[in-house]
């Protein structure tokens, strides 16, 4: 049987954005792949990133926010940008790494009381899922 397929998720923080798509991809696809985040600038996990996954069983409680430098080495299939920032900053990968970006509104900058910023984690959690489950997985089945 042939290697998993490895796709790294991308953003700034590697905070909310990044590591949604992570828990949502791992979700969709099983095990079908390796999947990993990281970030430009990696900081911590949002609590409302985790908050809003367990809504709906997906659980990341546990994952922690990691250095695109980490990745840098390795052999990555995928790498896919959720913020214009990341796609900028971008490390140099090898050619056959496939580059793919769909850029998302950061709900970590939305201010107000936790039922806001809830709101806004659940609206980018829900368009994420979309996005991965009618656009990425498709490409790369395909490939």
């Amino acid at each position: 049987m042939s290697e998993k397929k490895k796709i790294l998720i991308l953003c700034t923080g590697n905070s909310a954005r990044s590591q949604m798509a992570e828990g949502l991809l791992k979700h969709i696809c099983q095990n079908k792949y390796e999947i990993f985040s990281a970030g430009t600038k990696p900081s911590i996990v949002r609590p409302e990133a985790i908050k809003v996954l367990r809504e709906i069983r997906v659980d990341i409680s546990n994952n922690c926010s990691k250095s695109v430098d980490e990745f840098v080495n390795k052999e990555i299939d995928y790498i896919l940008t959720v913020c214009d920032n990341a796609k900028e900053n971008c490390p140099y990968f090898p050619a056959k790494t496939k580059l793919i970006h769909r850029s998302f509104a950061d709900p970590a900058e939305v201010e107000g009381n936790e039922e806001t910023r809830l709101a806004a984690f659940r609206r980018m959690r829900n368009e994420i899922e979309e996005y991965l489950k009618n656009n990425f997985v498709k490409i790369i089945n395909t490939e």
